[in-house]
């Protein structure tokens, strides 16, 4: 993580639970269009979401998880593509719970439901190319 978002982020990493592995880091790296590697470390498997100097995010397979949509909402950047990213949720086993809409000065979202039954939030800072 980068010392900017170490002094200037409150969230600097997220677990996401998942279920199959292998089919929530192929909605990842659909929706998101990001790199997504698996990784196998300590009798366990997890998925690393492409980061570079940003605030990090992994999926944690959990046996038996059934999903979660209540709790704390993540927003995941889609800059400049919130468009795109809507129309790959359905196409890599998600749903739209909230389609794309507006958050003020704050941009654009939609709220969708990952392969795993996560509700989590798309974003892109404003409406121009959203």
């Amino acid at each position: 993580m980068s010392e900017f978002n170490a002094n200037h982020n409150r969230i600097v990493w997220c677990d996401i639970p998942v279920a199959d592995l292998d089919r929530a880091s192929a909605f990842y790296r659909e929706v998101l269009a990001i790199g997504v590697e698996s990784i196998a470390f300590g009798g366990g498997a997890f998925a690393l979401l492409e980061h570079e100097q940003g605030n990090g995010a992994c999926l944690v397979q959990q046996a038996g998880y059934a999903g979660n949509a209540d709790g704390p909402l993540v927003y995941f950047n889609c800059d400049g593509r919130l468009s795109e990213a809507v129309d790959a949720v359905a196409r890599n086993g998600g749903r739209v719970i909230e389609p794309m809409h507006s958050i003020g000065p704050h941009g654009m979202r939609a709220i969708v439901q990952d392969s795993e039954g996560n509700r989590i939030a798309l974003h892109s800072s404003a409406a121009t190319g959203a």
